[in-house]
């Protein structure tokens, strides 16, 4: 009798390892991006249960009227963000999207402090269904399509 595996059990053998080597990927692809993921919240959702200061987060909501103030700097803008519910005071410094205006709906990127202003890193300026674009706005429908049309070759 000879010491050699028979086919059948090295087949066994290598899918059993092919399993475990896949389990292990998902395994570190996981660990690998567990502090790359950002969450969601909304300014209700911080005021209930704040994430842990210097976690990466999405904030998500209305630039309050009235709220929006400019520091001396030039560059970094307060403002708030509401849901309705609650407000959060959010802090940034950097060029303003386009359509960043009061009343608007604006997804920010960044960290709570420990003071509990939400210190942003990138925004997000969102816009309703009926946004047209300001070099579109002033044609008629079928120029606008044209446009498209031209640029989308």
């Amino acid at each position: 009798m000879s010491g050699a595996i028979k086919p059948k059990h090295q087949r066994l053998v290598l899918a059993l390892l092919a399993i475990a080597a896949l389990i292990g990927a998902g395994l570190l692809a996981a660990w690998a991006l567990r502090n790359q993921a950002s969450y969601f919240y909304v300014p209700s959702d911080i005021a209930a249960a704040p994430p842990a200061p210097d976690q990466a987060v999405r904030l998500g909501g209305m630039v309050q009227a009235g709220s929006l103030k400019t520091l001396p700097d030039g560059v970094t803008v307060r403002f708030m963000v509401g849901d309705g519910k609650a407000n959060v005071p959010v802090r940034y410094s950097g060029i303003l999207p386009d359509l960043f205006v009061e009343g608007s709906g604006v997804v920010a990127e960044g960290r709570l402090a420990a003071d509990g202003t939400f210190v942003a890193d990138n925004l997000l300026a969102k816009h309703d269904e009926n946004y047209v674009p300001r070099e579109l706005k002033d044609m008629t429908d079928a120029q606008a399509r044209a446009t498209v049309a031209e640029t989308g070759k």
